[in-house]
Protein backbone atom coordinates (compact mmCIF):
# COMPACT_ATOMS: atom_id res chain seq x y z
CA UNK A 1 0.00 0.00 0.00
CA UNK A 2 1.33 3.62 -1.05
CA UNK A 3 1.30 6.09 1.45
CA UNK A 4 -1.54 8.69 2.17
CA UNK A 5 0.20 11.51 1.46
CA UNK A 6 -0.74 13.49 4.42
CA UNK A 7 1.29 13.87 6.92
CA UNK A 8 1.42 14.12 10.68
CA UNK A 9 3.04 16.12 13.35
CA UNK A 10 3.52 14.10 16.54
CA UNK A 11 3.31 14.90 20.31
CA UNK A 12 5.31 11.77 22.55
CA UNK A 13 1.63 9.99 23.50
CA UNK A 14 1.05 8.21 19.91
CA UNK A 15 4.46 7.75 19.84
CA UNK A 16 4.97 5.55 22.88
CA UNK A 17 1.33 3.93 23.16
CA UNK A 18 1.60 2.73 19.40
CA UNK A 19 5.24 1.42 20.30
CA UNK A 20 3.76 -0.24 23.03
CA UNK A 21 1.00 -2.25 20.98
CA UNK A 22 3.70 -2.75 18.02
CA UNK A 23 2.29 -0.72 15.73
CA UNK A 24 4.50 1.94 15.32
CA UNK A 25 5.14 1.46 11.98
CA UNK A 26 1.33 2.24 11.25
CA UNK A 27 3.18 6.12 10.71
CA UNK A 28 4.77 4.64 7.67
CA UNK A 29 1.66 5.51 5.95
CA UNK A 30 2.41 9.48 5.96
CA UNK A 31 3.69 10.85 3.55
CA UNK A 32 6.17 12.45 6.39
CA UNK A 33 6.05 12.05 10.29
CA UNK A 34 7.52 15.03 11.61
CA UNK A 35 8.73 15.05 16.11
CA UNK A 36 9.91 17.77 17.43
CA UNK A 37 13.32 17.60 19.43
CA UNK A 38 11.36 18.75 22.27
CA UNK A 39 8.84 15.51 21.86
CA UNK A 40 11.87 13.23 20.37
CA UNK A 41 13.29 14.31 24.13
CA UNK A 42 10.57 13.51 25.89
CA UNK A 43 9.58 9.87 24.29
CA UNK A 44 13.82 9.17 24.53
CA UNK A 45 12.88 9.70 28.23
CA UNK A 46 10.13 7.43 28.33
CA UNK A 47 10.28 5.12 25.45
CA UNK A 48 13.44 5.25 23.64
CA UNK A 49 13.18 2.15 21.70
CA UNK A 50 10.76 3.56 19.47
CA UNK A 51 12.71 6.37 18.31
CA UNK A 52 15.64 3.70 17.21
CA UNK A 53 13.25 1.56 15.27
CA UNK A 54 14.59 0.55 11.53
CA UNK A 55 11.01 -0.37 10.48
CA UNK A 56 9.62 3.72 10.97
CA UNK A 57 10.95 6.51 9.64
CA UNK A 58 10.49 9.70 11.70
CA UNK A 59 12.27 13.06 10.79
CA UNK A 60 13.37 15.17 13.92
CA UNK A 61 12.63 18.74 13.93
CA UNK A 62 14.13 21.78 15.34
CA UNK A 63 10.95 23.72 16.58
CA UNK A 64 10.82 27.26 18.54
CA UNK A 65 7.64 27.57 20.61
CA UNK A 66 5.14 30.17 19.07
CA UNK A 67 5.38 33.16 21.33
CA UNK A 68 1.77 34.43 19.56
CA UNK A 69 -0.77 35.94 22.00
CA UNK A 70 -3.58 33.96 21.42
CA UNK A 71 -1.38 30.38 21.57
CA UNK A 72 0.32 30.96 24.58
CA UNK A 73 -3.21 31.86 26.19
CA UNK A 74 -3.72 28.44 25.29
CA UNK A 75 -0.62 27.16 26.64
CA UNK A 76 -1.56 28.58 30.22
CA UNK A 77 -5.08 27.55 29.76
CA UNK A 78 -5.05 24.21 28.91
CA UNK A 79 -1.63 23.78 30.87
CA UNK A 80 0.45 22.33 27.81
CA UNK A 81 3.67 21.06 28.21
CA UNK A 82 6.78 21.20 26.20
CA UNK A 83 6.01 18.99 23.94
CA UNK A 84 2.86 19.64 23.08
CA UNK A 85 3.63 23.42 22.51
CA UNK A 86 6.37 22.53 20.24
CA UNK A 87 3.81 20.24 18.64
CA UNK A 88 1.55 22.54 17.85
CA UNK A 89 3.99 25.55 17.26
CA UNK A 90 5.16 23.49 14.20
CA UNK A 91 1.73 22.78 12.74
CA UNK A 92 1.20 26.25 11.01
CA UNK A 93 4.00 24.98 9.05
CA UNK A 94 2.25 22.28 7.89
CA UNK A 95 -1.28 22.88 7.65
CA UNK A 96 -2.42 20.23 5.95
CA UNK A 97 -0.62 17.46 8.54
CA UNK A 98 -2.39 15.71 11.33
CA UNK A 99 -1.57 16.53 14.65
CA UNK A 100 -1.47 13.57 16.76
CA UNK A 101 -1.67 13.52 20.34
CA UNK A 102 -3.42 11.21 23.00
CA UNK A 103 -3.35 14.11 25.66
CA UNK A 104 -6.93 15.80 25.57
CA UNK A 105 -5.96 19.59 26.73
CA UNK A 106 -3.43 19.05 23.47
CA UNK A 107 -6.32 17.90 21.56
CA UNK A 108 -8.72 20.50 22.71
CA UNK A 109 -5.55 23.31 21.63
CA UNK A 110 -5.71 21.82 18.32
CA UNK A 111 -9.21 21.78 17.71
CA UNK A 112 -9.18 25.61 18.67
CA UNK A 113 -6.59 26.22 16.45
CA UNK A 114 -8.27 24.49 13.26
CA UNK A 115 -5.95 21.80 12.80
CA UNK A 116 -7.08 17.69 12.07
CA UNK A 117 -6.22 15.78 15.28
CA UNK A 118 -6.01 12.01 16.25
CA UNK A 119 -4.38 10.16 18.89
CA UNK A 120 -3.16 6.35 19.01
CA UNK A 121 -6.72 4.67 19.18
CA UNK A 122 -7.38 6.73 15.47
CA UNK A 123 -4.01 5.21 14.50
CA UNK A 124 -5.13 1.68 15.15
CA UNK A 125 -8.65 2.04 13.32
CA UNK A 126 -7.54 3.93 10.58
CA UNK A 127 -5.29 1.17 9.80
CA UNK A 128 -8.77 -1.75 9.38
CA UNK A 129 -9.64 1.42 6.73
CA UNK A 130 -6.41 1.44 5.25
CA UNK A 131 -6.00 -2.16 5.11
CA UNK A 132 -2.63 -1.97 7.02
CA UNK A 133 -4.05 -4.75 10.02
CA UNK A 134 -6.96 -6.45 9.72
CA UNK A 135 -10.27 -5.69 11.73
CA UNK A 136 -9.67 -9.01 13.89
CA UNK A 137 -5.70 -8.12 14.81
CA UNK A 138 -6.54 -4.54 15.58
CA UNK A 139 -10.40 -5.83 17.62
CA UNK A 140 -7.15 -8.35 19.39
CA UNK A 141 -5.03 -4.82 20.29
CA UNK A 142 -7.52 -3.10 21.69
CA UNK A 143 -8.75 -5.73 24.24
CA UNK A 144 -5.15 -5.96 25.36
CA UNK A 145 -4.61 -1.90 25.28
CA UNK A 146 -5.11 -2.31 28.98
CA UNK A 147 -2.65 -4.78 29.97
CA UNK A 148 -0.11 -3.36 26.84
CA UNK A 149 -0.20 0.30 26.96
CA UNK A 150 0.49 3.17 29.21
CA UNK A 151 -2.61 4.90 27.43
CA UNK A 152 -5.29 6.27 29.87
CA UNK A 153 -8.86 5.58 28.24
CA UNK A 154 -11.78 4.77 30.26
CA UNK A 155 -12.54 1.21 29.92
CA UNK A 156 -16.37 2.47 28.67
CA UNK A 157 -14.91 4.05 25.90
CA UNK A 158 -12.53 1.31 25.22
CA UNK A 159 -15.84 -0.95 25.15
CA UNK A 160 -17.54 1.10 23.03
CA UNK A 161 -14.88 1.34 20.18
CA UNK A 162 -14.80 -2.30 20.58
CA UNK A 163 -18.44 -2.86 19.84
CA UNK A 164 -18.62 -0.44 17.31
CA UNK A 165 -15.16 -2.23 15.57
CA UNK A 166 -16.80 -5.51 16.11
CA UNK A 167 -20.18 -4.53 14.56
CA UNK A 168 -18.70 -3.39 11.39
CA UNK A 169 -18.36 -5.71 8.55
Amino acid sequence: MTNSGVGVVCDAGPLIHLDEVDCLALLNDFAQVLVPEQVWQEVERHRPQALSRSDVSLTKVAVEISDQATFQGLVRALSLDLGEQAALSLMPQFPQSIFLTDDAAARLAAVTLGYRVHGAIGILLRAVRRKQRTRDEILAILRELPHRSSLHLRSSLLQEIITRLEEQS
